[in-house]
C-alpha cells in the first residue's frame, strides 16, 4: 500500500490538482476497480465509520447508502417482510443478511439513493453483489469482497465501477485536522459510543423501551453521527426510514425526514403495490413514478394522460383522505436527533408519523415544552446529553 492517491481532481472538475494521503502510515484501502473520485472517498470514509460502529453496537451486518457526504438510507440485516422484499424490487433474489441490511438502506429511500455511494460492514458476498449490480450506484467500500462477488462487481458500469477495500483494523489519529480557506481546524475525533447507559436519563412519563426500540435508536444515533448537521432521523425495523440532513432549521429537518418517513409507508399501501407497469420500464423511471402516484401531482399527471407511457393500467388516484387514514397504521417509529428540540412543535409533527420512542440531548431551555408534548401522546423520551453535530 502507499501513502497516497492521485485523483483525477477535487469536489469539481476545476479543483486541481487533488489526492489523498497519510502522514503516518500508509493508506488502509486498496482500489480494486474503477477510479473513485474526492467526493466518492467522502462518502466511503464516512459510510464505513457509520456501518463499522453498527456493526459493533448491534452484532448484526450493516450497510448504508451515501450520497453528497449524508446517508441516504442506513440498516442492519434483519429479515424482510413480504412487502418489504416487493416495495424494494428485491423480492426475486436470494438474500443474506448482508444484502437485507442493503436492501433495506437502498429500498427507504430510493430517490436520494440513486447513484449512491455503498459501505458494507462484512465482506460482500454475492447475494449483495447481485443486488448492487443491478442498481445505479457509484461504487462500495468494504473490508473484502468473495471471489463470485468481485467478478460480479467488476462487470458493473462497463467495468469501471468503484471498488474499495477496506483494512478493518485501522484505527486513524485521535487528533483530526480539516483546512477551510486555507487555515487549519484541528479537533478529537468523535469517538462517542452509544449503548443501554445512552437511555439512563428517561424524563417522560412513559419509560417504556422495548429492545427493538434501543436498537433502533442506537441506529438513528450512529446514523445522525456522520449525517450533515442540523439532522434528525426516524428509525424503524432496524433501518433508517427518514433522513433530515442539513437544514438551518430543527423543524425542517423534522418535516423533512417526516415526510420521507411517510412516503416510506405509504409505498406500502395495497394500492401503491398494486401498480402495473409497462414491460421493460427502467427501474428510475418506476421510482420517480411511485413517487408520483404518493405526490399531489400524480391528478395532474392523470390530466395530461401521460399515465400510458408508465402503467399497463390507469391507475385510480390515492386520495389524500385515503393516504391520512393509511399514515395513521403506522406506530413503534424511533426517533434522534444531533441537537436538543427546541419547540414542541417538532414532537407534534413527529406524532404524526408514528414515532413512540425519542432520543435526543436535551438542553433547551424550553425543555418542558418538549417533554409535556411527548406526555401528551405517551411518547417516551431519553436525554442522552449527547450532541453529535457533523460538517
Amino acid at each position: 500500500m502507499a501513502k497516497e492517491l492521485e485523483l483525477k481532481y477535487g469536489c469539481n472538475p476545476n479543483q486541481k490538482p487533488a489526492k489523498i494521503f497519510t502522514e503516518n502510515c500508509d493508506l488502509p484501502i486498496e482500489v480494486l476497480n474503477g477510479k473513485p473520485g474526492y467526493i466518492n472517498f467522502m462518502d466511503a470514509f464516512n459510510g464505513w465509520q457509520l456501518v463499522k460502529e453498527l456493526k459493533e453496537a448491534t452484532g448484526l451486518p450493516a450497510a448504508t447508502s451515501f450520497k453528497h457526504v449524508s446517508p441516504a438510507g442506513a440498516a442492519v440485516g434483519v429479515p424482510l417482510s413480504d412487502t418489504l422484499k416487493k416495495i424494494y424490487f428485491v423480492d426475486d433474489l436470494e438474500l443474506s443478511p448482508l444484502a437485507c441490511a442493503y436492501a433495506r438502506a437502498r429500498g427507504a429511500d430510493r430517490m436520494s439513493s440513486y447513484g449512491d455511494f455503498v459501505a458494507l460492514s462484512d465482506v460482500c458476498d454475492k447475494e449483495t453483489a447481485i443486488m448492487l449490480q443491478r442498481e445505479v450506484s457509484d461504487g462500495v467500500i468494504a473490508p473484502g469482497y468473495t471471489d463470485e462477488a468481485l467478478a460480479i462487481l467488476k462487470t458493473k458500469r462497463k467495468g469501471t465501477y468503484n471498488i474499495i477495500k477496506i483494512d478493518e483494523n485501522y484505527k486513524p489519529e485521535p487528533i483530526e485536522h480539516k483546512q477551510v480557506f486555507g487555515i487549519t481546524f484541528e479537533q478529537g475525533r468523535n469517538e462517542i459510543k452509544f449503548d443501554d447507559s445512552t437511555f439512563s436519563n428517561m424524563v417522560t412519563e412513559n419509560k417504556n423501551l422495548p429492545e427493538e426500540a434501543k436498537r433502533d435508536l442506537i441506529l438513528a444515533l450512529i446514523t445522525l453521527k456522520y449525517t450533515q448537521s442540523n439532522s434528525v432521523c426516524y428509525a424503524k425495523d432496524g433501518q433508517a426510514i427518514g433522513i433530515g440532513a442539513g437544514q438551518q432549521s430543527r423543524i425542517h429537518c423534522t418535516r423533512l425526514a417526516g415526510n420521507k418517513a411517510d412516503i416510506w409507508w405509504l409505498r406500502q399501501n395495497p394500492k401503491v403495490l398494486g401498480l402495473q407497469f409497462v414491460d421493460n420500464i427502467r427501474r428510475p423511471d418506476r421510482d420517480n413514478a411511485i413517487d408520483v402516484y404518493i405526490s399531489d401531482e400524480y391528478e395532474d399527471v392523470l390530466a395530461e394522460g401521460t399515465w400510458q407511457n408508465i402503467f399497463k393500467v390507469k391507475p385510480e388516484v390515492f386520495t389524500k383522505a385515503e393516504q391520512k387514514e393509511w399514515l395513521k397504521k403506522l406506530d413503534k417509529v424511533a426517533l434522534g436527533s444531533d441537537a436538543f428540540f427546541p419547540f414542541g412543535d417538532n414532537i407534534e409533527r413527529a406524532h404524526k408519523t408514528g414515532v413512540e420512542y425519542i432520543v435526543e440531548p436535551g438542553g433547551s431551555i424550553r425543555d418542558d415544552n418538549v417533554i409535556e408534548t411527548c406526555n401528551k401522546y405517551g411518547i417516551a423520551m431519553a436525554f442522552n446529553g449527547m450532541r453529535l453535530f457533523h460538517h
